[in-house]
């Protein structure tokens, strides 16, 4: 698994949906990056100025919304990962 650094979490991001409601498929190429996942990793925290590291506010199994453009996409075992930025994280639901 991977172990994010500093102020990163990584999110396994939610599938796009396969068809549209008029019952069309719509084709890998054809899909918008979704924009909220499942948190599966947290990192320990950023350190402030005075080098004292300051606590996450997202934990494992937190379902967040991000950034369209958000992040870096990882492939492990073939699963699909993306690794943001605590800051990029808009909200939780």
């Amino acid at each position: 698994m991977i172990k994010p650094l500093a102020d990163r979490i990584v999110v396994k991001p939610a599938e796009a949906e396969q068809k549209t409601s008029s019952g069309l498929f719509i084709p890998d190429n054809a899909k918008e990056k979704p924009m909220q996942g499942k948190v599966v990793a947290v990192g320990p925290g950023r350190k402030n100025d005075k080098g004292e590291v300051v606590a996450m506010e997202v934990k494992v199994g937190d379902v967040v919304l991000y950034g369209k453009y958000s992040g870096t996409e990882v492939t492990v075992d073939g699963e699909n990962f993306l690794i943001v930025k605590e800051s990029d994280v808009i909200a939780t639901l």
